[in-house]
């Protein structure tokens, strides 16, 4: 995700890395005098997924008398981990297992100190190949398996149907292309209601970026290209932008310049946008709501189906071997789809493997969910970003360019070219 999803709620600063004790420390083998091994977790989980976690870590504890895993948190929420946890690794002091951004990841698997989780994935009791190919490749870096999957997601547009019906436009379907999006959204834009047709997020973080990517990949662009050198999509970029600078010219689209969506959402919860690309963690308040909604895949421009998923992960930490190996046991228990279908139906996430899907836990869940389905069945096409250490400067880039756009300030072949400027400088630093 990262990820700035509006699960990933937006917290405490980055002052919380040295307020909060990390009391996981990187000596101790975590054996206390009775033989039990303590792993300190440090989830970032807050309110229903935060209760969740403890209710499955509980459950684990009960069930293996041998091993303690400690649910404090880390003292801070997923938005800013990735900080509590550098700081933590230079100090000396950090955790067994930490909740990890997939775009994260690669940045924070150079350190020596995360645990190869390759044998762990590929051997365990839940088949390597039964795991949606996005979690695979969120989780390897260059040819190692790095991370557990944590949580998995997909991104898909929500619809009002009453607002559909009011402006007299067709309902949205499955191959439907961008063309018809920003048609769709002029029309179902009503400044006299203060309604909008779409929204998109305007803060330049990895919110913004996340739902340029399905397009830039339709076109046959890339993230990275194949020299390792340039960004792979300064024409499809341009392509995918001249679409956001259509919604902009035609004030159909909702622009949220703080972090986190918040605003957005709220719009759409209070039956005043009309369309929101966005993922299965948002349904949860959209049912509380009592929006009239369903949901739709992705438009695109090839016809064929397209979206981005971000996993993100339990990052294992070597603390030492006993508390390593009962960090991996709690990690590969999580997976398990028994475990894992408890989970996903809590956080918003989605199944991390066809095991789990199958389960009719899940299956009841899904049906109780109106659209859910649409974000499950999105998983078959799905891509991920690349793992790649300069991906966070290449996201800033692009999300740059994107808030240009949005706010009317550079064509988008303007706006490309300085994204393509920053970017393919930061490809070029050695790492």
């Amino acid at each position: 995700m990262t990820d700035g999803m509006s699960r990933r709620r937006l917290l405490l600063g980055a002052a919380s890395v040295a307020a909060v004790s990390g009391c996981a420390g990187g000596s101790s083998d975590g054996v206390g005098a009775d033989g039990k091994v303590t792993v300190e977790l440090w989830h970032g989980q807050a309110d229903t997924a935060r209760k969740a976690l403890e209710k499955l870590v509980a459950d684990f504890n009960r069930t293996h008398p041998s091993i303690h895993v400690d649910a404090g948190g880390g003292g801070v929420l997923s938005d800013a981990m990735l900080q509590k946890v550098t700081a933590a690794l230079a100090a000396g002091s950090y955790p067994d297992v930490a909740y990890i951004f997939g775009s994260d990841l690669a940045s924070v698997a150079r350190s020596p100190r995360v645990v190869d989780l390759t044998d762990v994935m590929r051997d365990g009791p839940t088949p390597w190949s039964s795991y949606w190919k996005p979690v695979r490749d969120a989780v390897t870096v260059n040819g190692q398996v790095r991370a557990a999957p944590a949580v998995l997601d997909s991104l898909a547009v929500v619809y009002n149907r009453k607002l559909f019906r009011r402006a007299g436009v067709p309902l949205p379907k499955a191959g439907w292309t961008w063309d018809d999006f920003t048609a769709a959204a002029r029309r179902l834009t009503d400044p006299g209601r203060g309604v909008f047709g779409t929204g998109w997020p305007g803060v330049g973080d990895e919110d913004t970026v996340w739902r340029l990517w399905p397009m830039i990949w339709d076109l046959g662009g890339d993230v990275v290209a194949a020299d390792g050198k340039h960004i792979g999509f300064a024409k499809q970029g341009a392509r995918a932008l001249e679409t956001v600078a259509q919604l902009a010219r035609d004030k159909s689209v909702y622009v949220d310049m703080k972090s986190g969506s918040e605003q957005m959402y709220q719009v759409f919860l209070s039956n005043r946008m009309a369309m929101v690309p966005t993922g299965p963690w948002e349904l949860p308040d959209i049912m509380t709501a009592k929006i009239d909604y369903d949901v739709v895949p992705l438009p695109s421009y090839s016809g064929r189906p397209v979206t981005i998923s971000g996993p993100d992960t339990w990052t294992v930490f070597d603390n030492g071997s006993a508390r390593s190996r009962a960090a991996q046991e709690f990690v590969r228990w999580m997976m398990q789809p028994a475990q894992d279908v408890r989970w996903d139906a809590s956080a918003g996430s989605l199944p991390l493997s066809t095991a789990t899907a199958d389960r009719p836990e899940w299956r009841r869940h899904s049906a109780e969910t109106t659209g859910l389905h649409v974000f499950t069945d999105a998983l078959r096409t799905a891509r991920v970003r690349p793992i790649h250490a300069a991906y966070p400067q290449i996201s800033q880039a692009l999300g740059e360019a994107a808030v240009s756009v949005l706010l009317g300030r550079a064509s988008p072949k303007d706006a490309i070219d300085r994204c393509a400027d920053k970017a393919d400088a930061a490809l070029l630093i050695p790492r």
